[in-house]
This record gives structure tokens, sequence and C-alpha cells, in this order.
């Protein structure tokens, strides 16, 4: 479903990506892992076609090199909003709602692209079902949520987009460990109703018993890649990610 080819991005001359590969197939549920500053984000950014600006503190917009391709096309030259049409969708790191919009109108922004109003309609009765909170708050603006809260409505904006691939990045940051499981019970959920998941997190730990095939990404590179028996035979890994 998707391949990035030798994907190497620099920021400034500095290397964020250094030939990195993975691949996801249809109806897979892949982790990333790896710690802060080891290219994750930049990896999502790149695949959802949101690498294309100049970043806050940065001179100049990054240079990326390699290929990614969707279902066999190649989409690494292609607007973010077209990536968005195919089916590509991301849930950004501490979550960029709409803060001054409600928690209905968020999620409503997610099917911005679509026109199939009842459908929308029942997606947004779906999320509910998903997170019952949301619905208790649909009418509060974004910004008054908890972060919990908020990641819940981050994740159901982009299930209104209706993803192929869903790229998640972090979604347990700064949540306490009871929500953070059930953050990832859900997540499941959603890998499970048919929706194939990307999703990026910090502690290998924590992802390690969900995906069924894990990417390590350390200094822009990839360190390792496996299923779970397969990385756990890695004694370095081990000790490094796990304290094993």
């Amino acid at each position: 479903m998707l391949e990035v080819k030798d994907l190497t991005v620099h920021y400034d001359g500095a290397m964020a990506l250094n030939k990195v590969s993975i691949k996801v197939n249809e109806g897979e549920f892949i982790g990333v892992v790896g710690p802060n500053g080891a290219g994750k984000t930049t990896l999502l950014r790149a695949i959802s076609g949101t690498l294309t600006e100049v970043e806050p503190g940065k001179k100049e917009k990054p240079t990326i090199e390699g290929e990614i391709y969707f279902k066999g096309e190649r989409i690494d030259k292609q607007k973010a909003w077209n990536i968005v049409k195919k089916g590509i969708i991301h849930c950004p790191e501490r979550r960029r709602l709409f803060p001054e919009l409600t928690v209905k109108e968020n999620l409503e922004m997610g099917a911005y692209l679509r026109k199939d109003k009842e459908e929308i309609k029942k997606d947004i009765e779906n999320v509910y079902k998903l997170f019952p909170v949301l619905k208790e708050r649909q009418k509060q603006m974004a910004q008054t949520l908890s972060g919990g809260e908020q990641q819940m409505l981050a994740i159901g904006r982009a299930l209104l987009a209706r993803p192929k691939l869903l790229l998640i990045d972090e979604p347990s940051l700064g949540l306490a460990p009871k929500l953070k499981k059930q953050m990832f019970d859900t997540i499941v959920e959603i890998w499970k109703s048919g929706v194939t998941v990307l999703l990026v997190e910090q502690e290998m730990a924590t992802i390690l018993n969900l995906a069924q095939r894990l990417y390590v990404l350390a200094h822009g590179k990839l360190a390792a890649e496996g299923t779970k028996d397969e990385l756990l035979k890695n004694r370095d890994l081990r000790e490094i990610y796990l304290g094993l």
C-alpha cells in the first residue's frame, strides 16, 4: 500500500532523515519508534506532503530526496490536499486542532473534501460512539477541552476524512497512563474496522504488543525493523528501548 524508498530530508543543511525505507501493506498496523529527534515526525510529514514550507525557526524549506509510492503511484511530488484525496490522512503531533471552532465544527472540517452530507452525519455519530465524551462536548470550543479530549477530537477529525491509511503521530503525548491505554485500545479498534495504521511513538514498549511490525529510527536512520519477537532478539534494542 505504502512504500518509502531511500527518503532523505535536510533542514537548513542538517540531516533529519538519511535514506530511510519502509513498507506498509494494506490492512497492517505498523509502528515507528525512536527517541526525540530520530526523524519520526519528519517521516510522517514527508508521506502526507506537509514538508513543503519553511519550518518555524528555520531559514529554508527542507530538501527532500527519495521516492514515496501509495498504491503504486508516486506521491512525493504531490500537494498535501491531493494526498488527502487519495486517502492518506495525517493526525499530527500535538493535535493541531482549530481552537476557536467547536468540537462538532472540528469534526466537520475533517470532512472538508466530502460532499455526502448524510454519510458525514453518520460518521460524526460513529466518532461519538468511539469517544462518547465528544458528544457531550460537541458545542464547546476545542481549546476548552482537556489534553485527552483534544487527542480524541484530533483522531475523530482524521476519521471524518475516511482514511485508507491513517498516520498518527504520538497520540499518547502528555496523557495519563489510564487514558493512554484507552487511546491505544481505540486505535486498535479503528484498525480492526479496516483502516491501515502507521503509528509513531517515542517508547517502543507502548506499541510493542499492538503493532504487527515495527521500524526503529535513531539519528535519522533506520536502526532496526521486524516483528515483536524479532526485535526482542536484539540485545541492544532491549537494553536501550525497553530496559531489559
